[in-house]
């Protein structure tokens, strides 16, 4: 009784393994950007925008 060869399983495992991959890698770039570095992004500015309204108002530039 022969055994069927086995085709076409390399593919599909490569191919499953490669979207998971970038599926995965995707999902975690995007909570990165959108959950850590935008909002430390947001509070530089608004420091620096605070720390620039600060010295103006020392200054007498309002």
């Amino acid at each position: 009784m022969p055994i069927k060869p086995i085709t076409g399983m390399l593919r599909r495992g490569l191919v499953l393994d490669l979207s998971v991959a970038f599926g995965l890698g995707t999902a975690s770039g995007y909570l990165w950007w959108y959950g850590f570095h935008v909002p430390a992004v947001r509070r530089r500015d608004l420091f620096y925008a605070k720390l620039e309204d600060q010295r103006a108002a020392a200054l007498g530039q309002v």
